[in-house]
């Protein structure tokens, strides 16, 4: 089984409401000190095995894959996650734009709001990428109001132009 097989599996494990809850927050405990790391030495490219980056982390190889799993999307160059082993050779060289905007989509303000980030990014680019993902999430509606110009091009309004042949 691979690792993060196994880390899913550990995940959706039967646990009750108070197991669970001790699960996740040791979990993300954990993952916030990697994170606070991470910016902290944002100039290093880490390297290494799954195993030697667990280590280094304070994390068994299959809780690491998970921490490699929120990561991934977010690296130069992603880590096929389904064939790594404890063996794998893996550099973690992370797009911090991109770090920060998938921490936004995951809501993931306890990750996003650490003061690590002063050292990284700017507050102006921090606010201009929480522009450009407010901006992504707006919807955009295809539907022709009634007031709008027509899309035939005839210069009149949709409602005295193609709205009526419709409704006849």
């Amino acid at each position: 089984m691979s690792l993060l097989e196994q880390w899913k599996e550990l995940t959706s494990k039967k646990r009750t409401k108070e197991e669970t809850n001790a699960f996740w927050t040791e979990y993300l405990t954990a993952e916030t000190k990697n994170y606070e790391y991470l910016l902290e030495n944002h100039e290093e490219v880490v390297r290494g095995t799954v195993k030697e980056l667990a280590e280094k982390f304070g994390m068994d190889t299959v809780t690491f894959t998970g921490f490699l799993d929120g990561i991934n999307t977010s690296l130069v160059n992603e880590i096929n996650l389904e064939e790594i082993s404890e063996d794998s050779e893996i550099s973690l060289e992370i797009d911090f734009e991109k770090l920060y905007y998938n921490m936004l989509d995951a809501r993931a303000d306890w990750l996003y709001n650490l003061p690590q980030w002063d050292g990284v990014l700017s507050e102006e680019r921090r606010k201009e990428i929480r522009k450009e993902f407010n901006r992504s999430r707006i919807a955009v509606s295809n539907k022709i109001g009634r007031n709008d110009p027509c899309p035939c091009g005839s210069g009149k309004k949709y409602k005295k132009c193609c709205a009526n042949k419709v409704s006849e």
